[in-house]
């Protein structure tokens, strides 16, 4: 069994990256190259590194889920250049968690990186350039870094120009590093060679066609190897004309993808929806990249002159849709959101049919069924489909009482689906948005709502008979809960699929921790459209091969992570403590506050808040990816993330004007000191003796000379240097109003505005935070009182200081919530209380620590070993089984 199992491509930054078949094209960020990015070349040679780091950050924001690390420059020293950066980039979570390409034609600077690099990573590249011997030994260094390879198709005799030289060149190179190298297939990735097509000269003819065949023969003939390329190669010879740039990158990626190409560069700005590309231009592109006819090059160019600079304007009238038949009429509305005649042709259908439910399973579905087709596709998007769904369920709130009337009127559904948002747990946007999609979908939905305890989980998928449980969480704790959830389950003998979704959910939780529990499936899903297509599998009569697959991909999956994890060397707590982060605290400022003790904010004024927004992240919860603004004029989502934002700033408005939401907060500062290595003494008053501990948990991975194993307590003066320090607390809530809002829109069938109003809640409580921050750090605690910062470089956290909050990972343990409560009396201030498993509530709550040393930065933890969960569990005067439910994703082993 073990020999035939699928074996995939997996990396990891602070998070796994696993390439399957399922996978959709992973997209390497390349703007942190400094032969490709003038301004990061710049910004590198003047040693800017905080804003090089911002060009890594932007990359990530913007979806790209590896980032290609490029020094090679000749008046930079590429070695310093390299490590200072990636040792940068470990200490940035929102960075690290994506794996790194550490990019070089020069082999001293790959090697540099690869001993300071977080997580497993891909050199890119190696070659055969200078013959066997030195592609072997470069190999052999790649093994034992643990990391992934490219491999250029070039060898001795030059870089592979036609079919037979790739694979050629490929098959030696694999053979090679295989059989005599034992180099693992999944971490090989091909390099074919992308040149540019349309050229003129006949030599470069067959540049796309030779790639297409070479990668469809590796993928074929190379069990495992993987295929890359960098797309914007091949339409060099049409730079200045970006339309026809941008149709060529999008037609040879859509192909090559086509043809077996998993990963790769491209710049989605010069890239054009594929199924938008005029069909002429099309056509003629096609023709190059197929190498259909003899003048396929020059009719090419002739036609490029014609559409130099124009993009084919939408001429349609707006209303000219009403005078299409009852059905076009009814699924372009439902394609477009618009309800505003849909009661009209509803009505319409309904006097058209025997049964007023035919409007339902007929009219209405088959226009959902394009909108599914089309999200489905990638032609649509997530807000769009939400929107749809807000028209479908106008349609059918009108066509009740008419069904009801029936009597025996009843919608035959595709399938009934359980959705609940675990016990202790609050948080429902991405599960209310998974409902609606499944909705749209034809699926019957039963939303149990949030703090969902297992057993009335299982009691209604039992007694409802459904077909799929769908659990969400995003909190630690959640994870946990959903681990009980399985186990319950398979007590009960119950042999329903569990699809597990959430932020803080993952494929490797899911396989490691919770697959192992239950004897039938579990998938884990990080997005809605996924949801649809997983389901639909579930769902196929036919889908015994399907779950025995997910079954074997989650097992080798398990494998692989523990194997990996093992292999990683780690401290033990007490080695990791003597390597603790150093501050010289004779020489390290220590600034008083102003005013320490409790200070609250009732009834803050909330459009204050509104300058303090960052409206990237609220893109994202709706699966639009981009930084904002950039992302309103983003080629492919642009559009519908413009209209989104209209939508929200309109909602926004009437939140301030009609007073919809409620903001209050509480904060205070505090003398403390460290103590024990590990935990912060916080004297509650300054003129008493009480006070409170602050457990913090320390990295235990082995570092590289130099770099220490951080915990948070590293940034308060240790009580044994006689120096009074200071720490602060917080927790502001934007949240009272917005659930009965959000039930309010749901009466009246409107999910569209029912997720926007918690999603613009939830920008508001991180505004708040922020806005809060800024004036602790300039009034209240005044060490930075001269601080002038743009909301740009807020959100960059270009200030002094950081405010980790519990559960995020410098901090992983929600436990320390309480402690916070306790200090502030955070519940009897502001109202703002813990769920069991210590989700805030109201949902748009956020809370967290202030630290004021300008030397305290933000670290992921990583993994824990069993001494400082033993350790852990003692100081916090609990069992080491309730440490493991705080800390479970942590965990080593």
């Amino acid at each position: 069994m073990g020999k035939t199992k699928n074996k995939y491509l997996t990396l990891s930054g602070l998070e796994p990256l696993v390439v399957t078949p399922e996978s959709n094209f992973i997209n390497v960020g390349e703007r942190t190259n400094v032969t490709g990015s003038r301004k990061f070349l710049r910004l590198i040679k003047e040693e800017k590194y905080d804003e090089a780091l911002s060009v890594a950050r932007d990359q990530v924001e913007g979806g790209a889920q590896i980032i290609d690390v490029n020094m090679d420059e000749g008046m930079l020293d590429g070695k310093y250049a390299m490590t200072t950066f990636l040792n940068l980039i470990a200490s940035e979570p929102d960075i690290s968690r994506v794996p790194i390409m550490i990019d070089s034609s020069k082999w001293e600077i790959i090697e540099a990186g690869l001993q300071v690099v977080q997580g497993k990573c891909v050199v890119n590249s190696i070659s055969l350039k200078e013959g066997e011997t030195e592609f072997i030994r470069q190999a052999k260094l790649v093994k034992r870094y643990g990391a992934a390879v490219i491999v250029m198709a070039f060898d001795e005799d030059g870089q592979a120009d036609t079919y037979e030289r790739r694979i050629e060149i490929c098959e030696r190179s694999y053979k090679i590093l295989v059989d005599v190298d034992g180099f693992p297939p999944q971490d090989i990735i091909f390099d074919p060679n992308i040149f540019p097509v349309a050229t003129g000269m006949e030599e470069h003819r067959l540049n796309a066609l030779d790639f297409f065949r070479a990668t469809k023969w590796i993928r074929e003939n190379l069990p495992y190897a993987n295929v890359s390329g960098g797309v914007s190669n091949v339409s060099f010879s049409f730079r200045g004309n970006n339309t026809v740039r941008e149709a060529i990158n999008a037609a040879f990626l859509y192909h090559a993808i086509q043809h077996g190409m998993n990963l790769g560069i491209v710049n989605p700005t010069m890239l054009e929806v594929y199924d938008e590309i005029d069909k002429d231009l099309l056509k003629h592109v096609e023709d190059v990249l197929f190498d259909r006819s003899d003048d396929a090059t020059e009719r090419l160019l002739d036609f490029a002159e014609t559409v130099k600079g124009n993009k084919k304007e939408d001429v349609t009238k707006v209303l000219e849709w009403r005078s299409n038949p009852l059905q076009d009429r009814i699924t372009h509305a439902l394609v477009k959101g618009l309800d505003t005649f849909i009661v009209e042709d509803v009505e319409e259908a309904r006097l058209e049919v025997g049964k007023p439910i035919e409007v339902i399973e007929g009219h209405l579905m088959i226009g959902m069924s394009v909108v599914g087709d089309l999200f489905g596709s990638g032609k649509m998007f997530l807000p769009q489909v939400v929107k749809s769904a807000r028209v479908m369920k106008k349609a059918v709130a009108y066509l009740q009482p008419f069904i009801e009337a029936e009597k025996d009127g009843r919608q035959e559904f595709a399938g009934k689906i359980l959705m609940a948002t675990v016990k202790g747990d609050v948080h429902d946007i991405g599960k209310n948005i998974v409902s609606v999609v499944l909705g749209c979908n034809n699926y019957e939905i039963i939303d149990l709502g949030v703090m969902v305890p297992p057993e009335k989980i299982v009691d209604t998928a039992i007694k409802e008979n459904v077909d799929i449980i769908g659990l969400s969480g995003l909190i630690t704790p959640s994870l946990d809960e959903m681990v009980y959830v399985s186990k319950s389950l398979e007590k009960k003998n119950v042999t329903i699929p569990i699809i597990i979704g959430g932020a803080t959910t993952s494929r490797a939780h899911t396989s490691v921790k919770i697959a192992p529990n239950y004897s039938n499936t579990v998938v884990h899903i990080n997005d809605a459209s996924r949801a649809v297509t997983v389901v639909g599998e579930l769902l196929n009569k036919d889908n015994k091969v399907y779950k025995e697959q997910i079954r074997e991909e989650y097992n080798a999956f398990r494998e692989q992570f523990l194997g990996r994890t093992r292999k990683k060397e780690y401290l033990s707590i007490e080695e990791a403590r003597k390597n603790k982060f150093k501050i010289d605290w004779n020489t390290s400022e220590i600034i008083k506050p102003n005013h320490l003790g409790v200070q609250e904010l009732q009834d803050f004024d909330i459009t204050k808040l509104e300058a303090y927004i960052d409206w990237s992240p609220f893109f994202r919860s709706w699966d639009l990816h981009g930084k904002y603004p950039d992302i309103l004029t983003d080629e492919v989502v642009g559009e519908q993330a413009t209209d989104l934002f209209k939508d929200a700033q309109e909602l926004l408005q009437r939140i301030f004007k009609e007073k919809l939401l409620k903001a209050k907060a509480v904060f205070g500062l505090f003398p403390a000191n460290t103590i024990n290595d590990d935990d912060i003494e916080v004297t509650v008053e300054a003129s008493q003796k009480d006070t409170l501990n602050f457990l913090t948990l320390r990295q235990q991975s082995k570092k590289a000379a130099g770099k220490p194993n951080l915990a948070i307590a590293d940034f308060i003066a240790p009580k044994a240097t006689g120096k009074q320090d200071y720490i602060g607390a917080f927790c502001v809530s934007t949240g009272f109003g917005t659930a009965e809002l959000a039930k309010q829109f749901e009466d009246a069938h409107d999910d569209y505005n029912s997720i926007m109003i918690k999603a613009l809640a939830d920008r508001l409580a991180e505004a708040f935070a922020e806005y809060l921050h800024k004036e602790v750090r300039t009034k209240h605690w005044s060490y930075a009182a001269n601080e002038n910062l743009s909301n740009q470089e807020l959100i960059k956290e270009s200030y002094k200081g950081i405010r980790p909050a519990p559960g995020y990972p410098a901090c992983p343990d929600h436990l320390e919530k309480k402690t916070i409560w306790q200090l502030l009396d955070v519940e009897n201030r502001i109202g703002v209380q813990l769920t069991e498993s210590l989700a805030m509530w109201p949902a748009a709550s956020v809370s967290g620590y202030y630290f004021a040393n300008p030397e305290a930065k933000y670290f992921g933890l990583g993994k824990i070993k069993e001494d400082q969960l033993e350790d852990y569990a003692k100081r916090r005067n609990i069992s080491k089984d309730e440490a493991t439910k705080w800390l479970n994703p942590n965990l080593a082993d």
